[in-house]
């Protein structure tokens, strides 16, 4: 089957064209897709060495299953997982599914891992990869089992779609990783998409004081829609938030915050969370940062932790539902996440807004 798709040549730069997509086999489903979030791993995705249909964030209906495939049926609505399991390995054992040793979707940046279970996509005639094992940027999307799970009714495509990346690391990352309590004092650096989600994370957990930073004023009002309880504004040349952090602890009475969450993509900031928790707290770096980075050593005293969660430790059959639910007793805003929807041939705006900060989460509609 022909689809349209936006692929990767992992130069820098994409081209919009038709790919060839197979029918299911065993343990497979396929997806006719109806939305897929923008996510700043999809800019990068444009540089990881080799071509690849793009996109990880998505939301669909199935149109065809493989044999062995009962958990959902054609014309069910789904979204799409890329941390895939494979329920067996010494890590879905222990029930840390999302550091799969048989699926790493995560080093989708060296050419020898994270392909794709078979060649069932081709383009201009030759296998090739979906971006974290799934590709979600094209009409139709051939994944394994695993990587769906259904949607349920009364949620928008687009609204659904982002729950598959962004969302999930937000959220999860204060929930699962942090597992913040009520009470708690949070400091979440940059109010994106992932960062939204901590906040709104953080707020479901019962967190007492919720500090938002970023250096855009209409940033830190929506995070104030979302569940902030303080803002404060980075300027641009407190380049290591020194300032900031003094700011923080003012709002925490002198000694920092139980957590702080860096959600910019900006690699010298990594480490700056460290600097406005408490001793004994614990720093997450949520964005991805994957560029060489340094840090000054005295941050981490006294008994600080310092985390990068993947994916904000999913369990799809746990945590999908729990968003959803959330969303349906409205206490957890993921409509007002979708700042503007574009068609497939406008990709290239839709990066350039986000990669501007001009949404909080783009979503591509076919």
């Amino acid at each position: 089957m022909l689809t349209p798709a936006a692929i990767a040549d992992g130069r820098g730069a994409f081209v919009l064209d038709e790919i060839e997509v197979d029918s299911p086999q065993a343990g497979e489903v396929l997806v006719e897709m109806r939305a897929a979030g923008i996510c700043h791993t999809d800019h990068a995705s444009l540089s990881w060495k080799r071509p690849l249909v793009m996109g990880h964030e998505g939301a669909g209906v199935v149109r065809e299953v493989g044999e062995g495939v009962s958990h959902v049926a054609p014309g069910d609505a789904v979204l799409l997982n890329w941390a895939i399991p494979c329920g067996d390995c010494f890590q879905c054992r222990r029930q840390a599914e999302v550091l799969c040793e048989h699926s790493k979707p995560a080093h989708v940046m060296e050419p020898s891992l994270g392909h794709a279970h078979r060649d069932g996509t081709r383009w201009r005639g030759q296998p090739v990869d979906r971006s974290f094992n799934l590709g979600t940027l094209s009409g139709l999307a051939l994944v394994r089992a695993a990587a769906v799970t259904p949607l349920g009714a009364g949620i928008p495509f687009a609204s659904a779609a982002i729950v598959g990346c962004g969302v999930m690391t937000g959220f999860g990352s204060a929930v699962n990783v942090a597992k913040i309590q009520p009470g708690d004092s949070v400091v979440v650096i940059g109010c994106g998409g992932v960062g939204l989600n901590v906040i709104q994370g953080a707020r479901l957990a019962g967190a007492g004081k919720i500090i938002a930073v970023d250096r855009r004023e209409s940033s830190l009002a929506t995070a104030r829609r979302f569940g902030a309880t303080d803002t404060v504004v980075a300027a641009a040349e407190d380049r290591e938030l020194a300032a900031v952090s003094e700011q923080v602890r003012k709002l925490t009475a002198g000694r920092g915050a139980d957590f702080a969450f860096e959600a910019t993509s900006v690699p010298h900031l990594a480490f700056t969370p460290l600097r406005m928790i408490r001793d004994g707290g614990m720093a997450l770096q949520v964005s991805g940062i994957n560029d060489p980075v340094t840090v000054s050593m005295p941050w981490f005293m006294w008994n600080k932790t310092y985390v990068t969660p993947l994916y904000g430790g999913c369990v799809p059959g746990r945590d999908f539902p729990r968003i959803f639910n959330h969303y349906r007793r409205g206490e957890l805003q993921l409509d007002e996440l979708v700042t503007r929807e574009y068609p497939l041939a406008k990709l290239s705006e839709a990066i350039d807004d986000m990669m501007e900060g001009r949404n909080a989460k783009g979503v591509i509609v076919f």
